[in-house]
Parts: C-alpha cells; sequence; structure tokens
C-alpha cells in the first residue's frame, strides 16, 4: 500500500490490473505534460520531439496536453491507453505517476473512492 500523509487514505497499486483504467478514461479532461516528459516519451518511443507533438499533443493555454480518443457516450481515454494497457507506462507523466494523491481529493474522499477501487480509507 502506498501512502502520503497529507491525504486521508491509503493506495493499493496492485488493484490498478483489476480496474481496467478508470484513471486513463472518463469525461474529456487534460494530461498534462511538460516539455521535458514530451521529450522523454517521445524518445521512449523513438518519435522525434517535433513530429510527436503534431500527433500527440495540444496546447492548452500556456501547458501541454497528451491527447484524447474518444470512446464514445461522453467517454475518452488517453491517446496512450490501448486495450487497458498503457502504452507509455514507464515514461508516463507526473500527473499519471501522482494519481490519486492529487489535491482535489485531500477533501474529497468519497468521490475519488467511486473512482478508484485501489483508494483505502484510513
Amino acid at each position: 500500500m502506498l501512502e502520503n500523509s497529507n491525504f486521508g487514505f491509503y493506495f493499493d497499486s496492485n488493484k490498478c490490473q483489476e480496474c481496467g483504467g478508470k484513471c486513463c478514461t472518463g469525461e474529456s479532461g487534460y494530461i498534462f505534460v511538460s516539455p521535458k516528459e514530451i521529450q522523454e516519451i517521445a524518445e521512449f518511443l523513438s518519435i522525434d520531439f517535433d513530429t510527436f507533438c503534431q500527433n500527440y499533443v495540444k496546447k492548452v493555454g500556456y501547458r501541454y496536453s497528451l491527447l484524447e480518443i474518444a470512446q464514445g457516450n461522453k467517454i475518452y481515454s488517453c491517446i496512450f491507453f490501448k486495450d487497458g494497457i498503457c502504452q507509455i507506462y514507464p515514461k508516463r507523466p507526473k500527473q499519471c505517476i501522482t494519481f490519486p494523491f492529487w489535491d482535489c481529493y485531500k477533501d474529497n474522499i468519497e468521490e475519488l473512492l467511486k473512482e478508484c477501487i485501489g483508494v483505502v480509507k484510513k
């Protein structure tokens, strides 16, 4: 179990294999990436930086986000989430690495419990 002392829950990452990627799918949103993360993912996929940006990244204000793919019925997934597996897992963005320990869940554990079977209240 993973723990962050600032949060009122534990996270069992072993449950990720059972869940089917709920944190990688859902309502449309943003998967923010830094230029450094973009470079690392591009290198991991053996794609040059500019080509990667043209095909997999969109600008959101002054930030960048990985693209999403519409799955139907207002459900979207990360462009790198295929057949229930993250295709860039070793180089996934910090936003993905830190889930579910996001500030928005500090005082909203009940919402997180609906979304993630790996979350256990302390």
